[in-house]
């Protein structure tokens, strides 16, 4: 009888990347839904952490259409998440900036979903997390991250 381990790897690197994503996203839409939003919500406010973020780049980040973008952003202002605010460098445009609460539940969101993750990676060894990681950071740094 064949193990798991053993299926995945007969699938190869690429299949076995693809039942990965889909991990991923299954815990994703678990801590959104713990925490009351949807997993694209929670991706937009994880995206802003670092600060805020024009239409033009979150658009091109999320791999949104603008009206979609929009409609986004519209519903997570109105739960007092996100605040546009005028982009210094140019007047004519905005910027998704998090609010207070926002910025609370980017960050409670993320440490979750990396929680969860590390405990997944916690069952490996640490030589095996290790190489692991450095096969992703070579993957992202030849191919661009999504941030």
């Amino acid at each position: 009888m064949t193990t798991t381990i053993e299926a995945t790897a007969e699938l190869g690197f690429a299949a076995a990347l693809v039942r990965m994503s889909h991990l991923v996203q299954h815990l994703f839409a678990d801590v959104s839904r713990d925490h009351d939003i949807t997993p694209q919500q929670m991706q937009l406010l994880c995206m802003l952490i670092g600060g805020p973020v024009g239409m033009t780049e979150l658009s091109r980040l999320l791999h949104l259409e603008k009206s979609s973008l929009t409609g986004l952003v519209d519903r997570v202002e109105r739960r007092g998440l996100v605040a546009r605010v005028r982009d210094a460098r140019d007047r004519r445009a905005c910027q998704i900036a998090l609010t207070d609460e926002g910025a609370r539940l980017a960050v409670e969101s993320h440490q979750d979903v990396t929680g969860r993750l590390d405990t997944l990676a916690g069952e490996l060894p640490d030589a095996d997390q290790e190489r692991l990681t450095s096969v992703i950071a070579r993957l992202l740094a030849q191919h661009g991250t999504l941030t």
